[in-house]
């Protein structure tokens, strides 16, 4: 029996129905059939002991995976990769068949701590894609690693001139920005203020603003004043 049977075999001995019909409602972009109904504690804990197995390279080449659960569990194994030539390799292959918010999102290679310079080239290829869910990926690696000691007034420079008709994309920009007014606010509240984003992009990443308990109340009532009437 191949890896790939193990996997389905195990992904439907640990099937969630409830959470299963939780993620149709809310990963509501693909085919509700292909979510299993896993959770997300039990995929991580899985993807670390399929990791290491010696046939894990089957698995990761079966592309596109037949299942949503399938797709957490690449993101999850390529996530505790430890050497970054190996990870950043495995994600390019992967990121074209990435068609998901949650696969997106939760796709963390704890390795880029340790290789920031090398991962901003690659940030700043993927931001450039046409693809949605590099875009996002590109956006968030961006958020999750250079608006703290290594941030540069130059990175929501880039993330600005971002222009997208996708939602997961333009969501992706406004969660940047919410972010980097409470890291960075000084830096970043000029895009606001000068209305350098698109509209909805605009409106929206005050409002995920106003949400945050790192926002001051005084900060919160002037974002209020710079929403754009439609």
């Amino acid at each position: 029996m191949s890896i790939i049977d193990d996997i389905r075999i195990e992904l439907y001995a640990q099937q969630d129905l409830g959470y299963k019909s939780l993620q149709e409602r809310t990963i509501n972009n693909i085919d509700p059939d292909s979510i299993i109904g896993v959770r997300t504690p039990a995929l991580r804990a899985y993807a670390k002991e399929l990791g290491k197995r010696e046939d894990v390279s089957v698995f990761l080449k079966d592309v596109p995976h037949k299942f949503f659960d399938e797709d957490q569990l690449h993101a999850f194994i390529i996530s505790g990769m430890k050497d970054y030539n190996v990870c950043m390799d495995e994600l390019e292959k992967f990121l074209p068949y990435v068609n998901n918010w949650a696969t997106c999102d939760q796709m963390s290679p704890k390795v880029f701590k340790k290789h920031k310079a090398e991962l901003l080239k690659h940030i700043k290829v993927w931001i450039k894609s046409k693809e949605t869910y590099t875009i996002r990926f590109g956006v968030g690696m961006l958020m999750e690693h250079f608006l703290d000691e290594d941030f540069d007034p130059k990175y929501p420079e880039m993330v600005s001139k971002l222009r997208s008709e996708e939602y997961y994309v333009n969501m992706m920009i406004a969660w940047y920005f919410a972010t980097a007014l409470a890291k960075q606010y000084e830096a970043v509240i000029p895009y606001i203020k000068e209305n350098r984003l698109a509209v909805w992009t605009h409106n929206k990443a005050i409002q995920k603003s106003i949400e945050s308990y790192r926002i001051t109340p005084e900060q919160k009532e002037y974002l209020r004043s710079l929403k754009i009437k439609k």
